[in-house]
């Protein structure tokens, strides 16, 4: 019973949104009554509340971080998301949008709760991303990136991207950003350019 609620409410606020979605209307769609729904979710809020922290945060994890670990490296993870989700929504016929963005949208100046939990999804979710960036800086790669820009970067340019592919109703924004992301490359490092600078020595004093 608790998942059905779960569900609908999870339906119904990504749909319609929170304030849009009456107890009463939850109840009905869920088929519980309300000694039944307040047993497992005394308020409304204590429902959002659990859908943040079991759904919408689940749906990042899934969806994000754990393509992006999985990834040879975190700009290929990166991609292979925007492209996954890109795909899925052209299949689907419509953008309702992301969730974590669409509550962070209604909510974060409603209640200091929902923001503390909706900031922690992100946070989250960054994190990762730098995470991997630096796991590729540790095998040699991403020299010049920033981890954490890179990771405030892509995540601002998903949700944004979402924003306006849902307004829209046209997925292919998120293949623009992407391309977008991908021309941003990191700047030579210092060692790389050590390196360059070595290699040109050598060959003057072969030429020599």
């Amino acid at each position: 019973m608790r998942r059905r609620v779960l569900d609908v409410a999870e339906e119904s606020f990504q749909a319609r949104g929170y304030h849009a979605s009456s107890l009463g209307d939850l109840m009905a769609a869920a088929g519980v009554t309300g000694g039944a729904l307040h047993h497992h979710f005394p308020t409304k809020k204590a429902l959002a509340l659990a859908v943040i922290d079991e759904r919408v945060a689940a749906a990042v994890q899934q969806t994000w971080i754990e393509p992006v670990r999985a990834a040879p490296s975190a700009r290929e993870g990166v991609r292979t998301v925007f492209e996954a989700v890109a795909a899925e929504l052209e299949q689907q016929g419509y953008v309702r949008g992301c969730p974590l963005n669409n509550l962070a949208h209604e909510l974060s100046l409603a209640d200091a709760d929902f923001r503390v939990a909706l900031a922690d999804i992100f946070a989250g979710w960054r994190q990762a991303i730098a995470d991997k960036v630096r796991s590729d800086q540790a095998s040699g790669g991403e020299g010049g990136t920033d981890p954490d820009r890179f990771a405030a970067l892509t995540v601002a340019a998903y949700s944004g991207a979402m924003s306006m592919a849902k307004t829209s109703q046209n997925a292919g924004v998120l293949r623009e950003c992407l391309a977008g992301l991908d021309r941003v490359q990191p700047p030579p490092s210092q060692n790389g350019l050590a390196a360059k600078r070595r290699r040109r020595v050598l060959r003057r004093q072969t030429i020599r």
